[in-house]
């Protein structure tokens, strides 16, 4: 294996106590990473369970097959978990038992400098997470109205100096191409009035881009949609997420599946008589003291978790 294949699994332990792994169960893994998660499911399913990974990274699709050539109980797709449904349908997965979102980037995705996510590192500016298809970051930097850059960093970065930083972006393409990670840090904190010595002055630039290019959010929403209809009665879905915009809508998801359908205050129906298809389970999870001394990256996981009810 490369050096870009180590990867820490974030709240691993917490995460397979969630989904509670029957040994017969089917279960998905739809951010497979660097397989942690999954081993971590596969050491409690029996022969008979089945495990679907997926990946829309190539390298993680990659390794997936490698590690799990020999164990027929699992099936590995390269594809976004918005595909969930079609993946289903395509294997005959009639339920699942669980399905884990580990979301964000993974390790190996933030060390490898070609990759182009890193504020750290020098490396061209990609971004993709599928780097076989869509723009990257580069060429819709190069493209972009200000104002649509201006709305994608407000919104998704929920950065305060998003005109400065959009006008410099703007300004700068026009002396020569945006290429390159450092070349986009160097734009970034020339236009910054004071920089934070808590944070990196580019961190929340790099997330917007990055949650742009990829349309994460949309991808979590998407998939989130399509699971209530895909699990089994008592059925788990966990979600490991790492800002506060995914965090919400997971939140939020959760929260409006658990109160059921909406009626007028006065509407002349019983409280029992309104479908709830989720039942939140406990409070929001953060990672332990332990495992963010052990993994920095740690520090910023929430995990939700959600049952299927009949």
């Amino acid at each position: 294996m490369s050096g870009y294949d180590h990867h820490y699994s974030v709240m691993l332990d917490e995460a397979l106590k969630a989904l509670f792994v029957r040994k017969s169960g089917t279960y998905a893994d739809c951010t497979y990473g660097r397989g942690g998660h999954s081993r971590g499911i596969l050491s409690a399913l029996g022969e008979e369970g089945r495990l679907l990974a997926l990946d829309s990274d190539l390298d993680a699709v990659s390794h997936a097959k490698k590690m799990f050539a020999n164990d027929s109980r699992v099936i590995v797709e390269h594809s976004t978990f918005s595909n969930i449904k079609k993946l289903a349908e395509k294997h005959n997965a009639t339920g699942f038992d669980g399905v884990l979102l580990d979301l964000g980037v993974s390790s190996p995705q933030l060390d490898n400098a070609k990759r182009g996510f890193s504020f750290r590192l020098d490396g061209p500016l990609d971004m993709r997470l599928n780097s076989s298809a869509g723009i990257t970051a580069a060429d819709w930097l190069q493209e972009a109205p200000q104002k649509e850059i201006e709305k994608v960093l407000k919104n998704f970065g929920e950065e305060r100096y998003f005109r400065r930083i959009a006008r410099a972006l703007v300004n700068e393409r026009e002396k020569s191409e945006l290429k390159t990670t450092s070349g986009l840090v160097e734009i970034v904190k020339k236009a910054l009035p004071a920089l934070d010595k808590n944070k990196h002055p580019a961190t929340r630039v790099f997330q917007a881009i990055r949650i742009h290019i990829n349309r994460e959010l949309d991808e979590l929403s998407h998939c989130l949609e399509q699971l209530i209809s895909l699990m089994n009665t008592g059925g788990r879905i966990v979600v490991i997420s790492f800002h506060s915009l995914e965090d919400r809508i997971v939140k939020n998801f959760f929260k409006r599946k658990a109160q059921g359908e909406y009626f007028p205050r006065k509407f002349p129906i019983k409280d029992a008589d309104i479908k709830r298809t989720l039942r939140v389970l406990g409070k929001p999870l953060k990672a332990s003291p332990q495992e963010i001394l052990n993994n920095r990256r740690s520090r910023s996981a929430t995990m939700r978790v959600a049952e299927k009810m009949p």
